[in-house]
């Protein structure tokens, strides 16, 4: 369900939600409600698409409940979950807006009930021109979710698998369990079923652990 923050029937903690919004913090009361009037409340459930590869129409995310993944398929059609985005950050297509491109993945729900805000790429450049601080923190959020991507692919090339599984586990522990794994081992470039063997072993060792 789509529905313009104006015209939602939740409307009023739904903003509040926005106003808490990290990236938006110290946005004052005139810049607020020029952005409440620009976005849309977005409703999805586990697998249903909020932005396509390929897609022209491009969208910046407020991720306020559940949780989103950042796809990219193949040309032979396999996927890999590139991240996954909680409560309280961003998800955007801004380096496809700079270079004029389709964007280069879809963005899924990952979990049963997710809420997002969303606006038109355009919209929200134009909005963080005539707000300094916000656009500096935007771009800077935008390197930080590029260099974990890169630092992500590089450990997939060196890690092997209980080393990627351990690795995500110590890093994100609060998505282990709020994520299907199915999700999870295309994450980590595994099986579903090799996951599931040494998720399990991890947790042998974790009740035998002394101490």
């Amino acid at each position: 369900m789509k529905c313009l923050l104006l015209n939602h029937p939740q409307r009023n903690p739904i903003r509040l939600q926005l106003q808490r919004h990290p990236l938006l913090a110290g946005l004052d009361e005139e810049a607020q409600e020029e952005l409440m009037r620009l976005v849309t409340v977005q409703e999805g459930h586990r697998g249903e698409v909020l932005l396509e590869q390929g897609e022209r129409e491009l969208c910046h995310f407020f991720v306020l409940d559940g949780l989103l993944k950042r796809i990219v398929a193949s040309a032979e059609g396999r996927e890999m979950a590139l991240r996954f985005i909680g409560a309280g950050d961003i998800e955007s297509c801004y380096e496809a807006w700079q270079q004029r491109a389709c964007a280069a993945y879809s963005i899924v729900c990952a979990t049963h009930s997710t809420r997002v805000v969303s606006l038109p790429m355009g919209a929200w450049c134009d909005f963080l021109a005539r707000q300094p601080r916000v656009q500096q923190t935007f771009h800077e959020r935008i390197v930080q979710i590029g260099a974990a991507i890169v630092e992500h692919a590089v450990a997939l090339l060196l890690l092997d698998a209980p080393s990627r599984v351990h690795r995500f586990s110590g890093r994100h522990p609060e998505l282990v369990d709020q994520l299907p794994q199915k999700d999870l081992a295309a994450h980590l470039n595994l099986s579903a079923e090799t996951l599931c063997r040494l998720s399990r072993r991890r947790a042998k060792a974790a009740v035998y652990c002394p101490g």
